[in-house]
């Protein structure tokens, strides 16, 4: 289960040599894993309307290559493994040339946002990530 979108670098998003500031790959792989969900037919605006939020409890990067302002780059994001109330994910970002830039790996975990404890997802997104 694996999803692409494409994101242009944005100035904003670079240091002074022109180069993606390394914080600036997070939200990058943030907006991956929200159209991952959208993808299947979950909108995590709907998510937390309904009073289940979803935060980090680990990531790890890897920066392989630097991407640079103007850039134009995909991010691959892929459905690892579910297992109670954690979701991983596996990402990376790739060039207009192919090249391997960054890879990532994301736990993510259900939380109920009124009690602020980990919970087993409804059974719409139990489908999704089983299926």
């Amino acid at each position: 289960m694996e999803h692409e979108i494409q994101v242009r670098v944005r100035y904003s998003e670079t240091d002074q040599m022109g180069v993606v500031y390394h914080g600036s790959y997070i939200p990058f792989f943030e907006m991956g894993r929200v159209e991952w969900l959208r993808n299947k037919g979950v909108s995590y605006k709907s998510l937390e309307e309904s009073g289940i939020a979803l935060p980090i409890v680990s990531m790890t990067l890897n920066y392989k290559k630097p991407a640079r302002y103007d850039d134009l780059l995909t991010i691959k994001t892929k459905f690892k493994k579910y297992s109670s109330v954690k979701i991983e994910f596996d990402c990376e970002i790739w060039s207009e040339q192919n090249d391997l830039l960054t890879t990532a790996h994301f736990i993510l975990v259900f939380v109920n946002m009124k009690t602020g404890r980990p919970m087993v997802p409804p059974t719409e997104i139990l489908q999704i990530i089983q299926s």
